[in-house]
């Protein structure tokens, strides 16, 4: 680290690469007070169609950061399918058929339910290029966050008590000095290559062209009716992805650069249908973790940290958790509240989820590789031996085709087990609680609540808060003696500076439980 004379630092933090997960943090961190400054080498938002799905947990993210609703009125419908299907194609009958809750359903089961067994929300469907305008926009409206889009970061030098980072602009060379500063640049990520952290597992696994195009009338004209994903058993691999809007779909294909996608598109389709191709590219699939998640001020988060196939969908949802676990984080070491091990158990709580992750998205891409196996030339015949090749894709599907759906495990049940930043104290009280794991939000809240807070101990200096709410538990839940719950400091608990700066990493809030026959009555309070 070079030694230097006192610098004027232009912001709190530094983040480099202004997609879906540095658009979140930027807007955690200002939620918290943390100012900070976005670099996005592209001025526009990209319009590819990187993702599609947000997963119940970025869900519950956004929805405290008050975003929920706005991502739901852009993407699709409360009521558009989330099945998928394996067929030979658009017109035949499918070989599996997966039905899985639309988002309305999934509203009714998460109302209903009162175990802790279901999220607080949904999953949602909707593009990457629909997305980022709103977090953009979000972005912009906050007065905290000062952007950047048409500049590049080249590189970075660590100085005293900070961070400066040399910007690439229209012509212009610049510099910025902020006290940390976090690369959420993708794959190829500036930041964690200077930083020297090499990536450990596997690369370069395979390579797909994926064909964006419109049609009006592909999905209207299907007998198989509607389905978010159309897995096409055949020599090309083909999958057709639904985009949020109805409209607009991924092909992902062993095709050549050079063939004629529209006529193929309808070729699948098994019907005239309007076709307009968009774009084409390539892209390589990689399963890959970072060996380490930053190195002093400087952190990574996102693709920047795992790459993983798109399979199961936790590469955009797994650096949305990266954002809102660094954030406190990070205004817990700006802030003063945070003591010396809070910022570290960043690397301890996500690069095991991002290892997990990681596995499963590799877990998923190999069932999909089981089925295809049985996949021949006869699929399509009007025989014996092409009855039997699809009796055996349909078999294999029925069970392997589920490992990239029924994720929900993966998605929810991750822990912080080791962390500095975790607790485990015996109480004689019963505490409603949820670790980052379990998706009990909903269990101390109203359905009408705008916000989740989770339940978390609470230091015995602390002011007691005053938020309340009323929920039925089950009785099991009356039973328990002993809790293991996050520190974290939600806002608007009550707490002092002096008593953050006292309790350091172990700042937060709990409800205390009161059973009253059916009823369970959680408040905030101050542990004895």
């Amino acid at each position: 680290m070079s030694k230097t004379s006192p610098i004027n630092f232009e912001a709190d933090v530094c983040i480099v690469g202004a997609g879906p997960v540095g658009l979140t943090l930027a807007l955690d961190l200002a939620r918290r007070g943390i100012r900070s400054v976005l670099v996005e080498r592209e001025r526009e938002v990209n319009r590819w169609p990187k993702m599609e799905r947000c997963n119940p947990r970025s869900m519950e993210i956004y929805r405290r950061l008050g975003l929920a609703a706005e991502i739901r009125k852009r993407g699709q419908p409360a009521s558009g399918s989330m099945d998928a299907a394996v067929v030979t194609s658009l017109s035949d009958p499918p070989l599996v058929f997966l039905h899985y809750p639309n988002v309305e359903q999934m509203r009714e089961q998460i109302a209903d339910c009162f175990d802790g067994s279901l999220p607080l929300e949904p999953y949602q469907l909707i593009s990457q290029y629909t997305l980022e305008p709103i977090l953009r926009e979000a972005v912009a409206r906050s007065g905290s966050v000062q952007t950047r889009y048409g500049v590049a970061a080249e590189s970075f030098e660590e100085v005293d008590g900070g961070v400066v980072l040399r910007l690439q602009g229209k012509d212009v060379l610049s510099s910025i000095a902020v006290r940390y500063l976090v690369g959420c640049d993708g794959g190829s990520s500036m930041v964690r290559k200077q930083l020297g952290i090499p990536l450990e597992g596997r690369g370069g696994i395979s390579k797909l062209r994926q064909v964006f195009f419109r049609s009006r009338d592909l999905q209207q004209q299907m007998a198989i009716g509607p389905a978010r994903h159309y897995w096409i058993a055949d020599e090309h691999k083909n999958t057709i992805i639904v985009q949020g809007d109805g409209l607009h779909f991924g092909l992902h294909t062993l095709l050549p650069d050079d063939a004629d996608f529209v006529s193929a598109i309808r070729r699948l389709a098994g019907y005239d249908c309007h076709v307009e191709v968009l774009g084409v590219r390539e892209w390589t699939m990689h399963l890959l973790l970072a060996q380490s998640y930053g190195r002093g001020r400087v952190l990574i988060a996102g693709d920047a940290a795992h790459l993983v196939i798109p399979t199961g969908g936790l590469g955009m949802n797994t650096g949305v958790g990266d954002a809102t676990d660094l954030a406190w984080k990070l205004a817990g070491a700006i802030q003063g509240w945070g003591g010396p091990a809070l910022l570290p158990s960043y690397e301890i709580e996500r690069r095991a989820v991002g290892r997990r992750n990681v596995d499963s998205s590799g877990f998923a891409a190999a069932g999909l590789a089981i089925w295809r196996s049985a996949v021949r030339s006869n699929i399509r015949e009007d025989s014996s031996d092409g009855a039997a090749t699809r009796a055996e894709v349909t078999r294999l599907g029925q069970v392997a085709q589920r490992r990239i759906y029924e994720m929900a495990g993966t998605e929810l049940g991750y822990t912080y087990a080791g962390s500095a930043a975790r607790a485990s104290r015996p109480t004689s009280r019963t505490l409603c609680t949820t670790c980052p794991a379990r998706a009990r939000d909903h269990a101390c809240r109203t359905h009408g609540c705008p916000t989740a807070t989770r339940c978390t101990i609470l230091p015995a200096s602390a002011t007691r808060c005053s938020t309340s709410a009323t929920v039925r538990t089950p009785a099991r839940w009356k039973l328990r003696s002993r809790t293991s719950a996050r520190r974290s400091r939600p806002s608007g608990c009550g707490m002092n500076a002096r008593t953050r700066s006292a309790v350091g990493a172990s700042s937060c809030c709990a409800r205390i439980c009161t059973s009253r026959g059916a009823q369970t009555t959680c408040r905030k309070t101050a542990m004895p």
